[in-house]
């Protein structure tokens, strides 16, 4: 049976560990750092998997316990701190825009980094209900206790092109 080392006691991932270790001059034994590698690694895969699941429901039933209470938020229409801001954004869009859909094609992780790559959609509660199509990606950022932090979406097309779908949705598919 491994026993953690004195400093392992104190810490939850491997960045945190790294970091104590820089400034206090004090070591880590080899297990403890794999032990605490592995954590980290797993908190990230289960942030994926839940991740995969929430585009799956979106913007319902998400899984907001996986983010810090001040995360940052940022996409082309709204910049903001506060995961009760996030969770009105998203049951305004539940509420507002018909069939909501929020495709994953890509999900990766490198550290405490995630990026997806993905297809927001819906349909505008207007007379001719056209169908609204923003292909982007997603940057996350997670804490050292395997909490998102910030999250950051881009468009790959321009707030223009939206308005233009909004206008002459014969012209945008």
């Amino acid at each position: 049976m491994l026993r953690l080392c004195r400093a392992a006691l104190f810490h939850k991932s491997w960045t945190v560990v790294s970091k104590r270790m820089n400034s206090a001059g004090s070591t880590i034994c080899y297990s403890c750092l794999k032990i605490l590698e592995k954590w980290f690694i797993k908190s990230a895969m289960d942030v994926i998997q839940i991740l995969k699941e929430d585009y799956q429901r979106f913007p319902v039933n998400q899984t907001y316990s996986i983010y810090a209470e001040d995360v940052y938020f940022q996409d082309p229409l709204n910049s903001f701190r506060s995961l009760e801001r996030y969770k009105q954004m998203l049951a305004f869009i539940g509420t507002w825009f018909i069939k909501p859909k929020l495709d994953l094609h890509d999900i990766r992780q490198s550290e405490n980094k995630i990026e997806t790559q993905w297809t927001l959609s819906w349909t505008t509660p207007v007379p001719w209900k056209p169908r609204i199509a923003i292909p982007g990606w997603s940057k996350l950022k997670l804490n050292s206790d395997g909490l998102i932090t910030s999250h950051i979406d881009y468009w790959r097309c321009s707030r223009l092109d939206v308005v233009k779908q909004h206008l002459f949705p014969w012209n945008s598919r």
